[in-house]
């Protein structure tokens, strides 16, 4: 894409999502916008939790920005297809969801590049309440053992079979096809 002025503060966001695209600018305003909404700085420990209505580049933008992450269990993801964000402050439950405006016509790669970088917040976001409450904190959860694949696998993600044996998700659909 040429043409288009890359601010430094973009640069790493870029660098952690291997290139630079429309997708990487949508999570990066959104999540700029949600510290500003919220004033708050970036997290550190789990004071912010957000969640991504898709699994698209504007993602990584959000966990580099944001420091919410899926390892940390501040990060959830909502397979809706949606270019929305929502954003919780952990200290008294405040939050914001964001959802990307469409243009007015079908834009080029180049297009959306420039109107991500230009236009204000306002135009590019319909800022509302979350749809849902804030979620509860990540928990450390318990392992067994997959006694097919005999995988250590998270006690919650371990099903019942009819004749008692405990098995992991994929097992699980395996055994029941």
């Amino acid at each position: 894409m040429e043409n288009i002025v890359i601010p430094p503060e973009l640069e790493p966001v870029i660098a952690f999502h291997g290139h630079f695209c429309p997708g990487v600018l949508i999570g990066w305003r959104a999540a700029r916008l949600a510290l500003k909404l919220l004033e708050v700085p970036r997290d550190r420990d789990e004071e912010l939790v957000a969640i991504a209505e898709n699994d698209a580049c504007g993602v990584d933008a959000v966990q580099y920005v944001l420091g919410c992450t899926f390892g940390k269990g501040n990060l959830l993801f909502r397979d809706w297809g949606k270019q929305a964000f929502t954003v919780f402050r952990r200290s008294d439950g405040k939050g914001v969801r964001m959802v990307l405006n469409a243009p007015d016509r079908e834009l080029t790669r180049e297009e959306s590049a420039h109107r991500m970088l230009e236009e204000r917040d306002e135009a590019l976001f319909t800022i509302m309440e979350p749809r849902e409450p804030i979620p509860e904190m990540a928990k450390i959860r318990s392992s067994g053992f997959c006694s097919l694949c005999g995988e250590r696998v998270m006690e919650t993600r371990l099903e019942q079979l009819e004749d008692g044996r405990m098995v992991c998700i994929p097992c699980g659909e395996k055994e029941r096809a």
